[in-house]
């Protein structure tokens, strides 16, 4: 693996230099190890999957208080790919900055690269694949954090990115439909994953996806949702607090919380990578309701989160997981905004800069720590690589020591974050609790 990871380095790190030619996702010279590209070519493909007679929340009354409709979701698919001889692997990602139910932030469309080829051939070589799922915030889109989902294709995942319906920028509406439909539509997502990933299907994803092993990223109201699905079902006090949401009828929502009949783990997913998930700042979990969240987490939050909250929110959930064998990265200074790709050219007002960019951190940088977090992660627990010297770390990334002899080998003081370049390592903290299950 590391090998491979070196190669990638050398690829991707000659083109940051052609400053004409920089897209999302590629490595800054102070990016971390396993930022690199794997060895795999990346296609990218986009299909439509209709999740048949939900629960149209929104339009619940008293007098027709289960109204049904079909949930149309788009999906992006990155995979990897046969890159043939004169194909460039570069692609063009159409995206919208503002919100529609706000006509104070205007719907504005925009475009942005992206190193993969559109409807590429698969590459079957190492397959089936281990299966990750992106959710992402609200209102957000699947193209939220392309940087991520084509390194992690490229390292031999398919990996597929949902657009959440009344929950992307061009379709915002009411906060109860993704209360309600986050964690279903997840699921459902997994579900047709699977059937088109099966032999013999008729979907070019056939034979080339293990849906069985399943991990998930979930952004914002994207962990809120990942965390259910995984086991962390909403606890006693959620019902009552979601009355203040304005919902028509929360005992709708009674098929995502502990106790429940219709409430059971997924199985399938093996693992969990979560930024900033929302939900715990309003109580949404307690600790007897995520004793049934037993599958590894890697939490990512900044200590300054002024949506999820920190201490409130992603802190207190790593605390109280205590069936789960779980890490807390923590970007100090930083707010909500730790997941997104960069803000696009065409943010030019506060408010659309501000729905990508932090106030302290450089996109950038975060994008190349969470790809070799995220790397490390699912390649320990969805493929079963030994890649623990990259996980169990000092807390404290400043405090470590930086000693390296003249061959390049580490010397026997060397503290530093593996993986990490002298002196990067600031302004982080990785901290790691075990399962009590598995005591």
């Amino acid at each position: 693996m590391k090998k491979l990871l070196v190669l990638g380095l050398c690829l991707v790190v000659s083109s940051v230099f052609a400053q004409d030619n920089v897209m999302f996702g590629d490595m800054r010279p102070d990016a971390p190890e396993l930022a690199a590209r794997g060895e795999f070519g990346v296609g990218v493909r986009t299909i439509t999957v209709t999740h048949a007679d939900q629960i149209d929340i929104l339009n619940a009354t008293n007098a027709e208080p289960e109204p049904r409709y079909d949930r149309s979701l788009t999906l992006e698919v990155w995979y990897p790919a046969v890159i043939g001889e004169g194909e460039t692997p570069i692609v063009t990602y159409e995206e919208t900055l503002g919100r529609a139910d706000d006509p104070k932030a205007p719907l504005v469309p925009f475009a942005f690269g992206g190193r993969a080829l559109r409807d590429a051939d698969v590459d079957n070589s190492g397959a089936p694949y281990p299966l990750i799922v992106v959710s992402h915030g609200f209102p957000g889109s699947r193209f939220m954090m392309t940087y991520l989902t084509e390194n992690l294709a490229s390292k031999g995942y398919v990996v597929v990115s949902i657009d959440h319906m009344e929950s992307t920028f061009s379709d915002t509406g009411g906060f109860a439909s993704t209360l309600l439909n986050r964690p279903l539509d997840i699921r459902f997502v997994i579900d047709q994953m699977g059937e088109m990933g099966a032999e013999g299907s008729d979907s070019f994803l056939a034979g080339l996806v293990d849906a069985d092993n399943t991990g998930l990223v979930g952004y914002s109201m994207g962990g809120y949702g990942a965390l259910n699905v995984a086991g962390g079902a909403y606890g006693a006090s959620y019902m009552p607090t979601l009355a203040q949401f304005g919902l028509p009828g929360v005992d709708l929502l009674e098929v995502n919380v502990a106790g429940s009949e219709a409430y059971t783990p997924d199985e399938r997913v093996k693992a969990v990578y979560t930024f900033a998930p929302w939900g715990m700042n309003f109580s949404l979990w307690d600790k007897n309701s995520l004793a049934t969240l037993d599958v590894p987490v890697f939490f990512v939050a900044g200590d300054q989160d002024d949506v999820s909250g920190y201490e409130i929110g992603p802190r207190r959930l790593f605390e109280l997981a205590a069936n789960s064998d779980r890490y807390l990265l923590t970007f100090e200074g930083a707010r909500h905004n730790v997941a997104p790709n960069p803000p696009p050219a065409e943010a030019t007002t506060y408010d659309q800069y501000m729905r990508y960019a932090d106030s302290v951190w450089s996109s950038e940088r975060m994008n190349n720590i969470n790809q070799h977090f995220a790397t490390a992660f699912f390649a320990q627990y969805l493929k079963g690589e030994d890649t623990k010297a990259y996980l169990d770390l000092i807390e404290v990334g400043a405090l470590g020591l930086y000693s390296v002899a003249d061959d390049g080998s580490f010397n026997a003081g060397h503290t530093y974050w593996m993986g990490f370049q002298p002196r990067s390592a600031v302004g982080l903290r990785l901290e790691h609790l075990a399962s009590e299950s598995a005591k």
